[in-house]
């Protein structure tokens, strides 16, 4: 493995998880391309432990319990990052203020009434959504493939031609790092399992595709909201794209 590779690896498991990995060596729009393109990848371990203990629980007590939990371990497993991240994304845009003063907002650690709406929607779909999958055989794969298929929506936020809202910060890094093409292709790879686990959980094969295609364009919505009205994206828009796109391919997959 090159460093190159090494470093993106361990940007993408530092920042997505709390799983503990020895630092990058170098910090650079190279590592950021990286470690976006491994995110769906980097996450697995993480997706896994929680559908998998959501799974063995919906065995024995109602599926929306179970995808509480499931929903719980995936804030706990990421530090909630992505969730404080849409909470300030949501606050931000909100706001209704020019982009100076919406950035300042979500630089601030509070979370206003957007924010709170936003993650009482956003955590009430997920957890509803999960439920349905985990009352049928092998849903719980397909929590975990929705969950990892929605990390690839850094890829699309981190996009050519998607400016940093700011000079510092996360989103600084990973602005502009990641090839329009790279980013359509780990989009095209991602259909494959969501395909393959929509099948397995009684669904039609097509809705892994389509799931993808949502989770997608969800986030490509976000992120051009963000650029139009913040002037590019921040770490927090990020974490918000995540959360929206995993939320897109659930609703999809439980559609079926």
């Amino acid at each position: 493995m090159s460093t190159r590779t090494l470093d993106g690896w361990r940007l993408a498991v530092g920042t997505l998880t709390v799983f503990r990995v020895a630092p990058p060596q170098r910090v650079d729009r190279d590592t950021a391309r990286t470690a976006a393109l491994l995110a769906p990848v980097a996450f697995a371990p993480a997706a896994v432990l929680a559908a998998g203990a959501a799974g063995l629980l919906a065995m024995v007590v109602p599926g929306t319990v179970a995808a509480l939990l499931a929903v719980g371990l995936v804030a706990w497993l990421t530090r909630a990052i992505h969730l404080d991240g849409l909470a300030d994304t949501a606050d931000g845009l909100g706001s209704g203020r020019p982009a100076p003063r919406a950035l300042e907002i979500m630089r601030r650690g509070d979370v206003g009434p957007m924010g709170v709406v936003t993650l009482v929607v956003v955590l009430g779909l997920q957890v509803a959504s999960a439920a349905v999958l985990l009352e049928r055989g092998w849903g719980w794969l397909a929590v975990a493939l929705a969950l990892c298929a929605g990390r690839g929506a850094l890829v699309i936020a981190a996009r050519r031609g998607v400016p940093a809202a700011r000079p510092d910060g996360l989103g600084t890094v990973f602005a502009s790092s990641v090839p329009l093409a790279a980013g359509a292709t780990l989009w095209a790879v991602l259909a494959v399992p969501l395909a393959l686990g929509a099948w397995l959980a009684g669904a039609s094969w097509w809705l892994g595709p389509l799931a993808a295609a949502v989770g997608a364009a969800l986030a490509w919505y976000l992120v051009r909201a963000a650029t139009r009205r913040l002037g590019g994206i921040t770490g927090d828009v990020l974490g918000a794209a995540v959360e929206v796109a995993t939320t897109g391919v659930l609703i999809v997959l439980a559609a079926g």
